[in-house]
């Protein structure tokens, strides 16, 4: 974890405007791009998590020992120096040079005297890719001859990054005359308590909710919802699955005239419920043509219908949404915020399925704020609410539900029924009275049309 904290430390490092000025720096004779001076580390670290500048230099320390950063002067000493020394970061892309190729070129470099460790490697790699050692060499050598044609500048950062990396990588045990980072276990201890400070501050900051508050609210919707749940409780007036009468769909279609009780009684649970039902956004609508607002539901389905609709039609359902209630002067124009309808405007410029959410989401709470409440108290509620049908329970014996049941058959497949009908066409034909002449014409025709038969008779010399 505190490894990606570090990465994310990096990024904000390099960044152009906030992050650590970096600027061409002289090497001897020679000019760096993109380097970066320890002091203007450890400064802009003490400054980024407000510590002292002994705690920044530890840090960039550590940043410098895990190979983020590389030092382009002092190569064994991965440390972070308090003055003008040069470094720079690490490019991500380098890591994938081998590790072979690497010591291949690095022995061609230096005529064959390694240092111990760098021998034992290249002897280790040399016996187990002894097959494949040509074609190591002939690529460390192309390597070595393109460095080479690089501008110096280019070929002092290349060689700098190489030596810091597998420095790091593949050099002994760590040890304090190394020269390297001293207490660097103890120094990721410390910063993984910092991010892990951090990140105990953020989660206090969230808002929480008690389990008893998240208990409370899924009974009560389990209580609201009991009555209207077929697997809890009864169908009214029967289930027509059992008893093969079809009263409770009829009475539950999508645009009955009259509604049943217990359906107008679920437009009260919430605004979502009402307008998931047809008959309900019917009477809705009733409700807001008599408040003068119709059209904030319109543009509602509206804005359904081009999210639910065909691809093919979504520009031109797009624009004519625009015309009719977003343009300056449209005929059934809505009030929404100016942010919100920049934002659509913008988006109508290239139209897809989801361009009005911003919009619409704005409307639904404006009904659902305003609207809804004075329509549950409203007259035109109140009179749905009175001619509502509230059916009684039908009552069946066993005796006339095992009847049904017997009597019940299992539905045909539509290929059952599509062969059926064929073979009916076919029995209908063959039993069709037959007319002679036209079959005795048909015969002919096909007799006029037939090829001649080839002569079997040989050919004459």
């Amino acid at each position: 974890m505190f490894l990606l904290q570090a990465e994310k430390v990096l990024l904000e490092m390099q960044d152009p405007r906030t992050g650590v000025k970096s600027q061409p720096q002289r090497l001897v004779i020679t000019t760096i791009p993109h380097a970066i001076t320890g002091e203007d580390i450890i400064a802009w670290l003490a400054g980024r998590f407000q510590i002292d500048t002994q705690e920044a230099r530890s840090f960039g320390s550590m940043l410098v020992a895990l190979g983020y950063i590389y030092p382009l002067q002092d190569h064994k000493r991965l440390v972070i120096k308090p003055d003008a020394s040069l470094y720079r970061f690490q490019l991500t892309l380098f890591f994938i040079i081998t590790k072979a190729i690497y010591l291949a070129k690095r022995n061609i470099r230096k005529k064959g005297i390694l240092e111990l460790h760098e021998q034992e490697q290249y002897n280790r790699l040399h016996k187990w890719m002894n097959h494949k050692w040509d074609f190591i060499v002939m690529q460390a050598k192309e390597q070595y001859r393109a460095a080479k044609e690089r501008k110096k500048p280019d070929r002092v950062v290349f060689e700098c990054q190489e030596r810091a990396y597998w420095l790091l990588q593949f050099t002994p045990a760590l040890t304090p005359s190394s020269g390297l980072i001293h207490g660097l276990t103890s120094q990721l201890s410390c910063l993984l308590c910092f991010f892990q400070m951090i990140f105990t501050q953020q989660s206090i900051m969230r808002p929480r909710v008690k389990s008893s508050v998240s208990i409370g609210a899924l009974v009560k919707y389990c209580t609201t919802y009991y009555s209207h749940d077929p697997f809890l409780s009864k169908c009214l007036p029967s289930n027509p699955w059992l008893t093969d009468d079809v009263t409770f769909w009829t009475l539950n279609r999508l645009n009955a005239e009259v509604p049943s009780k217990m359906r107008v009684e679920r437009w009260t649970f919430s605004f979502g419920e009402l307008l998931s039902d047809p008959r309900g956004r019917d009477d809705f609508r009733l409700f807001l043509k008599k408040e003068f607002s119709s059209e904030n539901l319109a543009f509602w389905e509206s804005c359904e219908d081009l999210k639910w609709g065909t691809a093919a039609t979504m520009r031109g359902k797009a624009e004519q949404i625009y015309k009719t209630f977003l343009a300056r002067g449209a005929p059934r124009w809505i009030n929404i915020d100016g942010k919100t309808m920049e934002i659509t405007v913008s988006g109508l410029r290239h139209p897809h399925r989801y361009v009005l959410d911003a919009a619409q989401t704005h409307i639904y709470m404006l009904m659902k704020k305003d609207k809804y409440g004075r329509y549950i108290k409203s007259p035109v509620f109140k009179d749905t609410m009175k001619k509502a049908i509230c059916p009684e329970e039908h009552k069946f014996s066993d005796a006339q539900l095992e009847q049904n049941a017997k009597n019940r058959r299992p539905s045909l497949s539509p290929i059952i029924l599509r062969q059926q009908e064929l073979e009916q066409r076919a029995r209908m034909a063959a039993n069709a009275p037959v007319d002679i002449t036209q079959v005795m014409s048909k015969l002919s025709q096909q007799g006029k049309e037939a090829p001649q038969p080839m002569s079997l008779q040989a050919p004459d010399k």
